[in-house]
């Protein structure tokens, strides 16, 4: 039987996105001539689009349905029109159109092994689904362009090599092939992302060149294909000193449009490149200054230059995050919300969802209704992650209170939460609540609670004797009455506890098959009185050359007990990480698989960190037609697309 009931869990970043698309008009000289000019209609998000013509007829990606989806917007068109793509496919990516055919990413073919993207391009008629595959199977491609002519096809492709961890720049090559014979693929550039064509003969893409700047990159690309001599040696085009990404070649073969990120500026920027005077002319900055702007894109004639920002807080369209927003589950039976906050636990009755909301500006531990529609504060400002509902009491929650990466030193309790349910029939947005710590401070970093069924004992993971083990505590009483006990014991990482619905496990993760790694952990479970300790092996069996590859987080059991739903980095990468805004190490999709390691089965695709997932029975008082609620009533936070370049590009200027 598969997998039942409602999940709950965080996309980094994601619900403060509210991306839309804009364009300029340029005039011949290149400059701007009209006002920066809005193309979508301010729903959901949307992005990574192509123009199809210079009548600004574009097609692009929303998430309008709960997944990346494709849409054609014409100039008068009110609601984009769905373009034909794969029900079974949850997530598409940079849609072209070309000679009434469209060509797409998509991830909705499982690939032979673990560790592996299952991005590939794909191609179809406007007006039916006819799909074509044009990667090869065992391969892997991002980013496609499409020739002037339509004649050739270049895309950043991984092959078929196995990805090995990278989530920076991903070492992908510049593979070109002739849509009348694409089994011969030809690579022009052994390393280089996000191609562009200029006419038939010259490709421009992005990577990070030997002093550590991101850079445009040029590769001539000859007519017939041949083999021989290739491939190709790669030209810089930009300078150092800043970051270039994503160009857009312009149809005069001399500018390409580029996302910037200089050394003095907190903000990407759209700047076109002369690449003959060797200047820049800011575009996005002059009128935009405090937003990022991603992904450029000019229209055939280069008449229009086109991106996707925040749409801004006084723009038409939503401008309030709700606090749950329903994704596509690719399991009928298995119902998906994104929550506007992380580590979510509900409450012995699921109507009532304790969260974190954030751990700076909005530090503290919340709860919300389950449908959404009302949110209060139980502590604020007090730094805490990461919640556990008392299974057997409705008003407490047992939470951490410290800083989320703090050192195996650093001052972090457990506390037992305790709240006023008066306060829940009122209109105040502070609730009342009694704070119990049950650790004691010198004990340094203790985290992660989990709350036994019976509601009786904390499992925990503290680092009080100089490694990350777990231990077991008094719900009540914590460790002060003596009732503490070790569970785990050795130089290793254990942490992330989860106590099983009839309380004869606790499931884990752990980097204890290799202590000297502490960027793998893989799921293991132990009884409550330490015996029985197994490792499940997701990735493969017991010795296989995948398995010690595992990164396996946020570990949790479904209520049933027979499936365990846990983050993983066994999708391999989506996207390429440097056309995207807080890409984190890609450990972010969301599995599971039952307690013998079978039927594992990916519920997210998509290029974002998705995490800290939390479990429910199947409920059918919970109104799916009511969930994005939150907007009106309880606190509902506003869009203010407060979101940052990747940390390993800003950190680097």
């Amino acid at each position: 039987m598969d997998p039942a009931g409602t999940i709950v869990f965080t996309t980094v970043g994601r619900p403060q996105y509210g991306f839309d698309l804009f364009s300029l008009e340029l005039c011949p000289s290149t400059t701007l001539n009209n006002p920066e000019h809005r193309l979508t209609d301010g729903i959901s998000i949307n992005f990574n689009a192509q123009f199809v013509d210079d009548d600004q007829t574009l097609v692009f990606i929303s998430e309008r349905t709960g997944s990346p989806r494709i849409y054609l917007s014409r100039p008068g068109l009110l609601i984009p029109k769905p373009l034909p793509s794969l029900p079974s496919s949850l997530f598409h990516d940079r849609p072209v159109l070309k000679n009434d055919r469209l060509y797409f990413i998509s991830a909705h073919e499982q690939p032979e092994r673990p560790f592996k993207s299952w991005s590939a391009l794909y191609s179809t008629r406007v007006e039916e689904l006819e799909l074509t595959r044009l990667t090869p199977y065992g391969a892997v491609d991002y980013s496609p362009a499409i020739s002037r002519s339509g004649n050739f096809i270049a895309v950043a492709s991984y092959g078929s090599r196995p990805w090995n961890g990278e989530f920076h720049e991903l070492h992908t090559e510049i593979v070109v092939f002739q849509l009348s014979d694409r089994s011969n693929r030809i690579t022009v550039c052994e390393r280089g992302g996000w191609p562009s064509w200029s006419g038939d003969s010259v490709i421009y893409f992005h990577r990070q060149a030997d002093d550590g700047w991101w850079s445009i990159f040029r590769v001539d690309v000859p007519e017939n294909l041949e083999r021989s001599g290739l491939p190709n040696t790669a030209t810089r085009i930009t300078p150092s000193g800043l970051h270039c990404f994503t160009p857009a070649a312009m149809h005069d073969g001399k500018r390409i449009a580029v996302a910037t990120r200089r050394r003095e500026k907190n903000f990407r920027h759209i700047e076109i490149f002369d690449t003959e005077s060797k200047t820049f002319l800011p575009v996005t900055e002059p009128l935009n200054p405090k937003f990022h702007h991603y992904n450029p894109f000019v229209s055939p004639g280069s008449r229009f230059l086109g991106y996707h920002r925040f749409r801004g807080e006084s723009t038409q369209g939503e401008s309030t995050i709700p606090h749950l927003d329903p994704v596509t589950s690719p399991i009928e039976q298995l119902r998906m919300l994104r929550l506007n906050g992380s580590f979510p636990s509900f409450s012995p009755t699921v109507d009532l969802i304790a969260l974190n909301q954030d751990f700076e500006s909005n530090a503290g531990l919340q709860i919300i209704k389950s449908a959404g529609s009302r949110r209060w504060a139980l502590l604020k400002d007090r730094l805490t992650f990461y919640n556990s509902w008392s299974p057997t009491e409705k008003h407490v929650i047992y939470t951490s209170v410290g800083p989320i990466f703090g050192s195996v030193k650093a001052t972090v309790q457990i506390a037992r939460m305790e709240f006023d349910p008066v306060g829940l029939d009122g209109d105040c947005e502070v609730i009342k609540c009694e704070m119990k710590i049950l650790t004691r401070e010198e004990t340094g970093n203790n985290a992660f609670p989990s709350c036994s069924p019976d509601g009786k004992f904390i499992v925990f993971r503290s680092g009080r004797s100089g490694h990350k083990n777990l231990y077991i505590v008094d719900a009540v009483d914590g460790e002060f009455n003596g009732g503490l006990r070790q569970l785990t014991e050795g130089p290793w990482i254990d942490t992330m506890p989860h106590w099983s619905p009839n309380g004869d496990l606790i499931a884990f993760s752990s980097n204890r098959h290799n202590p000297n790694n502490v960027d793998a952990f893989s799921i293991y479970v132990i009884r409550p009185d330490g015996s029985g300790l197994r490792r499940i092996h997701v990735a493969g069996p017991e010795g296989s050359s995948d398995v010690d590859r595992e990164r396996i987080n946020h570990v949790c059991f479904s209520k049933d007990g027979k499936w365990l739903l846990f983050t993983s980095n066994l999708g391999g990468v989506t996207a390429e990480p440097v056309s995207l805004p807080n890409s984190f190490q890609p450990y972010g999709d969301l599995h599971v698989v039952r307690l013998d390691g079978s039927q594992l089965t990916r519920l997210t695709w998509n290029g974002y960190e998705n995490g800290t997932p939390a479990w429910h029975p199947y409920d059918d008082a919970l109104d799916m037609g009511r969930i994005r609620m939150g907007s009106e009533v309880g606190a509902a936070d506003m869009l203010k697309g407060e979101f940052d370049d990747p940390l390993w590009i800003s950190c680097n200027i």
